[in-house]
């Protein structure tokens, strides 16, 4: 399943797509098909509230709630619950319980480190996955403007896939480890360079390099929906232009790795979202070249449609 947040009034819903132009609200598609079963209304109408009271609440059902959801949007087809998706606003697919960003793509260290120069990516990251702990509450959806903070010249996106956890996870074995993963989406690491080469000079970091804005979206997609986990075509394009280009084959660490790390002696609670890292190439940083004030940042991933910001001054 494809599955959004969207809105259509002033409350954010639940909602999966179907075909090309439409989204089910499974909301009161799901208060529907309770009906049909003979539940009672208001009884059925609180179900489905509890259900489908945002994406993260929803994730928590796992497995049963996938199923259901499914049932919801097959008995909607034709129905007033099926909506043209030029009718709503989509909206970032989650509000993540947690944010955690990898760095798992060894050209882009290579190449990080040279721009900041330095000779050689440490040692230990052959030796362990790593990652820093980001801002939640900052996460952007799609179409939306990210405001680029007045204490940074030098902008830059991050082309990276998100990786949201369900069902939860703690000490969990590598061979189990992928099963922990509900679902993929794309996910833009906007990044102040100027600003990080500071915080990582002093030895911690990143935070206010990173922590005002991360794209997610436009949709959260089930991995009964994805072919290869291994072979998905990642693009980034700025105004246009294709900038970026490279596969989530070419990590270095596998996600069983990064899962069976992070979850280690550490629940990962269903609803949390960690990034990849920048695949190889993915970034301005590794190219020459910049954003600049109202450029338009597009990521595609194979299957997981196209994240698209704009970046404007302001924040």
């Amino acid at each position: 399943m494809k599955l959004v947040t969207f809105t259509r009034g002033p409350v954010p819903e639940v909602g999966v797509i179907d075909g090309e132009e439409h989204v089910v609200a499974l909301r009161p598609a799901y208060a529907d098909l309770l009906r049909s079963r003979g539940i009672e209304a208001a009884q059925a109408d609180a179900l489905s509230e509890t259900i489908f009271r945002d994406m993260v609440t929803f994730i928590g059902f796992g497995e049963w709630g996938k199923d259901e959801a499914r049932a919801a949007a097959g008995q909607a087809r034709g129905g007033p619950h099926r909506l043209p998706l030029a009718e709503v606003t989509l909206r970032a697919p989650l509000r993540p319980v947690a944010l955690r960003d990898c760095i798992a793509f060894e050209t882009h260290l290579k190449n990080f480190y040279e721009n900041i120069n330095r000779k050689e990516v440490p040692p230990a990251f052959y030796e362990i996955p790593v990652y820093y702990k980001g801002n939640p509450s900052t996460v952007v959806g799609p179409g939306e403007d990210v405001p680029w903070p007045s204490y940074s010249k030098e902008w830059d996106y991050e082309l990276e896939l998100g990786v949201v956890i369900g069902p939860s996870a703690h000490n969990v074995a590598k061979d189990e480890a992928e099963s922990h993963i509900y679902g993929l989406t794309c996910f833009n690491d906007f990044s102040a360079r100027d600003v990080l080469r500071k915080e990582i000079s002093i030895g911690l970091g990143p935070a206010k390099a990173k922590d005002f804005a991360t794209g997610i979206g436009p949709w959260l997609v089930t991995m009964d929906e994805i072919r290869d986990l291994y072979d998905l075509e990642m693009v980034a394009r700025v105004n246009g232009e294709e900038w970026s280009r490279g596969n989530s084959g070419q990590i270095h660490w596998s996600f069983a790795d990064i899962i069976t790390r992070m979850a280690d002696a550490e629940p990962l609670r269903a609803g949390e979202i960690f990034g990849s890292g920048t695949v190889a190439f993915g970034c301005g940083l590794e190219l020459g070249k910049y954003l600049r004030h109202g450029d338009v940042v597009e990521l595609e991933i194979t299957g997981l449609g196209v994240l698209r910001n704009r970046v404007v001054s302001g924040a």
